[in-house]
Parts: structure tokens; C-alpha cells; sequence
């Protein structure tokens, strides 16, 4: 019976084992996409709920400056 030689196989079994890992490091990479995802929808439902509120409140010609909080009026 052949066989390669024992540094040929070791080279395949590293190879193997990085393609492994690289594998599941996508892996994880997309699943914390996902999540990430997720995150950005629920601060935008957030952020749309209190714009409602705020125009409500304000008026739909107010504008905010997202710095200091300061109320004008649109032009």
C-alpha cells in the first residue's frame, strides 16, 4: 500500500484544520451580522417612536439639532 510521506501529511492536516477554522470564523461572523442587524431595526423603531412623539409635541416643522437639543422651525 502507498502512503505520502509523513510532512506531506501533516501539511494536508494543517491546511485541513486552518480550512476548519476559517470555516466557523465565518460563521460567527455572520451570525453576529445578524444580530447586528436586528439591533439597527430595533433602533430605528426607537427612534421613529420617539420622532412621533417629539412631533407631536413640537410640530412637524420643528427641527432638532441633534447637538444641543435646540428647536427652530423649518424655512
Amino acid at each position: 500500500m502507498k502512503k505520502i510521506t509523513k510532512s506531506e501529511l501533516e501539511n494536508l492536516q494543517a491546511l485541513n484544520t486552518e480550512f476548519s477554522k476559517t470555516r466557523l470564523s465565518i460563521g460567527d461572523l455572520e451570525l453576529t451580522k445578524a444580530e447586528l442587524i436586528n439591533k439597527i431595526d430595533v433602533i430605528k423603531r426607537q427612534f421613529s417612536e420617539i420622532e412621533k412623539k417629539l412631533i407631536t409635541k413640537y410640530g412637524e416643522d420643528s427641527v432638532i439639532n441633534m447637538q444641543t437639543g435646540e428647536l427652530t422651525k423649518k424655512k
